[in-house]
């Protein structure tokens, strides 16, 4: 099982802000959970496009579309942040 978070536009378009999943075989890191949350269709599809801007940490540290995700990881989808 994991944790995952939405924060922002995310979490206002995909209208939750955290879900506890058991992602099936072959989703073992960041990139494969994005592709698997996308085949949702409707918003996920749209809000976690690969043009779409959105950063990704597991355990509280910015994460890769190849790092891990081991068993009972947080992770966090969010848009980028800009300062002012």
């Amino acid at each position: 099982m994991i944790t995952v978070l939405y924060f922002a536009r995310l979490r206002e378009s995909l209208g939750t802000d955290r879900e506890q999943l058991a992602p099936p075989p072959g989703v073992a890191t960041v990139g494969q959970l994005a592709d698997w949350l996308r085949d949702r269709g409707g918003n996920w599809t749209t809000e976690l496009a690969a043009d779409k801007p959105v950063r990704v940490a597991v355990n509280q540290e910015m994460a890769s579309p190849d790092t891990l995700l081991p068993d009972g990881a947080e992770v966090a989808f969010f848009p980028p942040v800009t300062g002012g």
